[in-house]
């Protein structure tokens, strides 16, 4: 049975008024969530400035069998990766389930099976990541930035891209164009 205050396996949707550059108009999947704080990858925010290719070469992987979008995956420590993937494929060195569906790898042997074609049939690639201390993401989110909801490992999966925001928002029954920056308290 889950744990109404655990956000783990979650979407965090940003707000309007979010405040921060960074996350604006991101969709987020609560990876780790715990007295201690939060751990989470934004889903919907593609890096301009690293490819797979790029990456597998600086790595000394070879030379990827098919092209792979990396992502932003939030602002802390952006030199390390993360992938999110399909479940029927499991990391030898470290995968957990985040949800149904849908595993987090953190080891090099996942990136090193996608580069021969040979590891999951979907997956996220990030680089960073979204953190937050004790209390500071349920303060966020009673100061209205944040949206919290459900999520499963197709619309994980799907791409994200610019439109994941308010197809997020609208699995939530949130018209995007009703929304204010400004939001209040009765």
């Amino acid at each position: 049975m889950r744990d109404d205050s655990d956000l783990t396996g979650q979407l965090l949707i940003a707000m309007p008024d979010i405040g921060d550059p960074r996350f604006e108009r991101s969709v987020i999947l609560i990876c780790e969530h715990s007295a201690e704080g939060t751990m989470g990858l934004i889903l919907n925010k593609p890096s301009s400035d690293v490819s797979f290719h790029d990456l597998a070469e600086q790595l000394e992987l070879g030379t990827p069998e098919a092209a792979q979008q990396v992502n932003f995956g939030g602002p802390v420590e952006m030199g390390r990766g993360f992938v999110l993937h399909s479940s029927e494929y499991v990391s030898g060195r470290s995968s957990h389930l985040v949800l149904e569906g849908l595993r987090l790898s953190t080891s090099l042997d996942v990136l090193e099976d996608m580069v021969t074609g040979t590891g999951p049939s979907a997956a996220l690639l990030m680089l960073g990541y979204a953190g937050w201390g004790a209390g500071q993401l349920e303060a966020e989110i009673l100061a209205n930035g944040w949206l919290s909801g459900p999520a499963d490992a197709a619309f994980v999966l799907s791409g994200g891209g610019e439109d994941m925001w308010s197809a997020a928002l609208k699995r939530r029954g949130v018209n995007p164009l009703l929304l204010s920056a400004t939001a209040g308290r009765a």
